[in-house]
C-alpha cells in the first residue's frame, strides 16, 4: 500500500533503499553522479511510496513564478467565460504571489479536451485546473500529471477514483433533487417528465440525473420519468431531440434541462407552441433566458455559479501548491434557485449567450 504522498519525502526514499539523500536527489532530478541501475531503483521506490515533488516550495524558495494551466472548453460560453473570469480575478488578487496563468481552449466537452490536456502536460505546469468530461478518458492522464508532480484540480465536475488533487463544483445531486422537487410541487396530476443531459458519463451530468430520478420517485410517484435524452452539448442534437419528444403522444408535462445548453430545447418548444405550457427548469443564467423567466415561460433556473467556481478553483489550487501537506477536501457549492420573484437579485450575473 502506498504511503500518503504528503508524508513521503526524499529522506523516506533514502532510508528505504539505504542510500544517501544526495543520491536520491540526483536520481529524481536527472543529475549526474548516479548509475542508471540506482536511478531505476530510486524512481521505483518513489512511485511505491507515493512521493510527489514539492514544486511550489521549490518555486517560492527559488523566487520563481508558479505556473498554472487552465483547460476549459469554449462552448458553452455563458458558463465557461464567467469561470475563466473568476480564475483571472482570483489570480489578480493573489497579492505577494508570482503566478503565471496559461489558458488552453477546445471546442466542447468530449471534443478536443484530451488533446488540450496533453498540451498542458507537455508544459510542465505546477498545477492544472480542468473540467473532466468522461472521467474514464482522463484517468491515465491524471496519473501522468501526478507522476510528474503536477497538481490537478477539477472544476465544474469531478473525476472520482483518480489521482486528482481536488475538486470545486456545484453540488450536482442537489441540483437534480431541487429540479425534481419543483416539478413535484408544480405538476399535481399524473404526467410524464423528462430530463435533457449532456453526456451521462460526465460525473456532473450523471449526479444530476441520479438526484432528479431519486427525488422524483420519493416525492412525486404520480410523475413518470421518461428515458434521459443525451445531447452531448450539441445544440442541433438538443433541438432535434426536443422536437421529436414534443410530437410524441406521451409528451412530458415537465422538463429539466440539466446543462446550460437549454436554448435549443426552448426554441423547439416555442416552435410547436408548447413554451409556457410545459413546465421547464433550466440551468444557469444568461441574457436570453431573462424574459422567459420574467413572463413565466420558464419556471426556474438553477445557477451553478461559474464565476465563484473559477475563483474558488484558483484559490484551492494555490492552497494545494503552497501547502502540499495539508488535506484539501472537495468543495461543493450550493446552486442558486432563481425564480421570477428573485430574478432582480441576480441581475449582476447575467451574461450573453454564445452562438454556434
Amino acid at each position: 500500500m502506498k504511503n500518503d504522498a504528503a508524508n513521503a519525502g526524499i529522506k523516506d526514499i533514502a532510508n528505504a533503499l539505504n542510500v544517501s539523500i544526495g543520491t536520491v536527489d540526483r536520481a529524481l532530478h536527472g543529475r549526474p553522479g548516479v548509475s542508471e541501475k540506482t536511478k531505476v531503483k530510486v524512481l521505483a521506490m518513489a512511485d511505491k511510496l507515493g512521493y510527489k515533488p514539492n514544486l511550489a516550495a521549490q518555486a517560492l524558495k527559488l523566487n520563481r513564478r508558479l505556473s498554472i494551466g487552465v483547460v476549459l472548453p469554449k462552448y458553452i460560453a455563458h458558463f465557461f467565460d464567467p469561470m475563466r473570469a473568476g480564475i483571472r480575478a482570483a489570480s489578480a488578487a493573489a497579492v505577494g504571489m508570482q503566478v503565471g496563468l496559461e489558458f488552453y481552449e477546445y471546442a466542447r466537452l468530449g471534443s478536443g479536451d484530451i488533446a488540450a490536456m496533453e498540451s498542458a502536460l507537455g508544459q510542465h505546469h505546477d498545477g492544472v485546473i480542468f473540467v473532466p468530461g468522461d472521467p474514464r478518458q482522463f484517468h491515465s492522464l491524471i496519473q501522468k500529471f501526478a507522476r510528474s508532480g503536477t497538481a490537478t484540480l477539477c472544476v465544474g465536475s469531478d473525476a472520482p477514483n483518480t489521482d486528482r488533487s481536488g475538486t470545486v463544483a456545484a453540488h450536482a445531486y442537489v441540483s437534480g433533487a431541487i429540479a425534481a422537487e419543483l416539478l413535484a410541487l408544480t405538476l399535481r396530476d399524473k404526467a410524464n417528465v423528462a430530463i435533457f443531459t449532456g453526456e451521462r458519463h460526465t460525473f456532473d451530468h450523471a449526479e444530476k440525473l441520479r438526484g432528479f430520478a431519486a427525488t422524483l420517485a420519493l416525492q412525486a410517484p404520480h410523475l413518470t420519468l421518461l428515458p434521459a435524452l443525451e445531447n452531448h452539448e450539441k445544440p442541433e442534437e438538443a433541438y432535434r431531440q426536443a422536437l421529436a419528444l414534443m410530437k410524441q403522444a406521451d409528451r412530458p408535462a415537465g422538463l429539466y434541462l440539466s446543462t446550460a445548453n437549454s436554448m435549443p430545447v426552448i426554441r423547439a418548444l416555442d416552435e410547436v407552441g408548447l413554451l409556457g405550457t410545459v413546465q421547464v427548469i433550466t440551468t444557469d443564467l444568461f441574457r436570453e433566458l431573462v424574459p422567459l423567466l420574467e413572463y413565466g415561460k420558464v419556471l426556474a433556473t438553477l445557477h451553478q455559479r461559474p464565476y465563484t467556481q473559477g475563483k474558488m478553483a484558483f484559490e484551492s489550487m494555490l492552497g494545494l501548491l503552497t501547502h502540499p501537506g495539508k488535506k484539501h477536501p472537495a468543495v461543493w457549492l450550493a446552486p442558486h434557485v432563481i425564480l421570477r420573484s428573485n430574478l432582480p437579485l441576480f441581475s449582476h450575473l447575467i451574461t450573453d449567450t454564445d452562438e454556434e
